[in-house]
């Protein structure tokens, strides 16, 4: 096998492969032996048929055979005698190959590598400095927790017969649109609990200042002008009743805050007890966030301190899982959005984030190859019993089964399985980093 490296750019190589004629030839001769011994051509036994007529007949089938077999196989050695790793492995196209016997069979394959930078200081004496973050829990903070904490004890009952409706009262209606005394289709609701004075729209109408002062019994109506160019054509220009039953008057009551309280939330024997509890859980909860902040700042840091030239590939690739993370949270967010045959709308949308995600791609890829390098310089590395902690700690963050986090990485095979183990092993280098860390003052 002959080679010929060339260098198309910090990260990017191209390489020349030729396949020696002997090893053309053996490949030729294997394929047309395998195929003699399977075909069955009429007149012939079976493996008597002539070397010609299998020629004339199979040559084209032959010749994408030795190419399939032969392209892979020189491209491994290729680039393990090159002394290349590959970000991706590509194989040429090989449809557009050619390869006959006595002819040696030549191709070129364009691969782009890891770049090779040198680490800057991270650790002593020279460790990276961060700018101090001085928030702690005040007891205000405290106060709030537990407010919320009552909130979420609070019960709705029922008020005094003939309370009037007010602000923060809570009314059951039932509710229906009347176009000249007849029902409208789809204008109907029935138990639906109202909090007064929220301004909330109610089959698209405002109900407040109708149910303000009404007692449990009465009857409010709105009355609902439409456009002439609503879209909707049989209300269109018209005016619908609504009418609403007002069929309970409801208030919200929220526990005393007391001992009492406090051992209905817990093993808490009184309301200091549960007070400390909550300054714990949020200081805890404030420590990790801190960290995290820490740990935004490191980030820039060694985004920035570093400069090489990045693969595209990768990039193109982050841009790709950026992008389609992208349309499925705004989806989900939308309950469903523009209909998945909408190819104008997505491939607009899909150019769009392509261009606003390409920066924070880059960065994304590139802190990548950073941490990879300090782990590797760390001796960072990741069990099985690493990733499978890890597994369940994901789980209980997303509160699912195990086994389903387990069922999508098997799923994926070695490179879901790979892309988990890396992420293990960034988030350890980050936190080595970290540690390694100073805070100003």
């Amino acid at each position: 096998m002959k080679l010929e490296v060339t260098e198309l750019g910090p990260v990017k190589r191209a390489i020349k492969i030729e396949v020696p004629e002997d090893a053309v030839n053996q490949e030729f001769d294997r394929v047309y032996t395998n195929l003699k011994r399977q075909v069955r051509i009429p007149g012939f036994r079976p493996g008597k048929a002539p070397m010609a007529m299998l020629v004339k007949r199979y040559a084209k089938a032959v010749e994408q055979d030795v190419i399939q077999s032969l392209v892979p196989n020189y491209y491994q050695r290729a680039m393990k005698e090159a002394g290349v790793s590959p970000v991706l492995v590509e194989i040429p196209p090989l449809d557009r190959m050619k390869a006959q016997r006595d002819t040696s069979l030549t191709f070129t394959a364009t691969v782009e590598i890891k770049p090779t930078f040198e680490l800057r200081d991270y650790r002593p004496p020279n460790p990276i400095s961060l700018k101090p973050d001085t928030r702690s829990i005040s007891d205000e903070d405290v106060d709030k927790a537990l407010e919320k904490l009552r909130e979420s004890q609070a019960q709705i009952d029922a008020v005094p017969k003939d309370t009037p409706l007010d602000e923060g009262l809570f009314a059951v209606v039932n509710i229906e649109g009347l176009l000249d005394g007849e029902p409208v289709e789809g204008s109907k609701k029935d138990g639906h609990l109202h909090t007064v004075g929220s301004n909330e729209l109610v089959l698209g109408i405002k109900i407040d200042e109708a149910l303000m002062g009404k007692t449990e019994g009465q009857i409010a109506e709105v009355v609902q002008e439409y456009p002439a160019t609503h879209p909707d054509e049989r209300l269109a220009g018209k005016s619908v009743t609504f009418r609403i039953a007002i069929v309970g008057v409801k208030q919200k009551n929220v526990p005393a805050l007391d001992d009492e309280f406090a051992k209905d939330c817990g093993p808490y024997e009184s309301l200091d007890a549960l007070k400390d509890k909550v300054r714990t859980e949020l200081e805890n909860a404030l420590k990790r966030e801190v960290e995290e902040a820490y740990k935004d700042q490191i980030i820039e840091r060694l985004v920035t301190m570093h400069h090489f030239d990045l693969p595209e590939v990768l990039v193109e690739r982050e841009v790709k899982a950026m992008v389609r993370q992208r349309l499925m949270s705004e989806q989900r967010k939308k309950g469903g959005g523009p209909s998945p045959d909408d190819q104008t709308y997505w491939e607009a949308e899909v150019k769009r984030l392509q261009q606003d995600l390409a920066p924070d791609a880059k960065k994304r890829v590139k802190l990548a190859l950073i941490l990879e390098a300090i782990a590797d310089k760390e001796g960072v590395s990741v069990s099985d019993q690493d990733i499978q902690e890890e597994i369940t700690k994901l789980a209980h963050s997303l509160r699912i089964p195990v086994e389903n986090i387990q069922d999508m990485i098997t799923s994926g095979g070695d490179t879901s399985r790979q892309e988990f183990e890396d992420r293990i092993r960034s988030e350890r280098a980050l936190q080595q980093v970290y540690q390694f860390a100073v805070i100003q003052g």
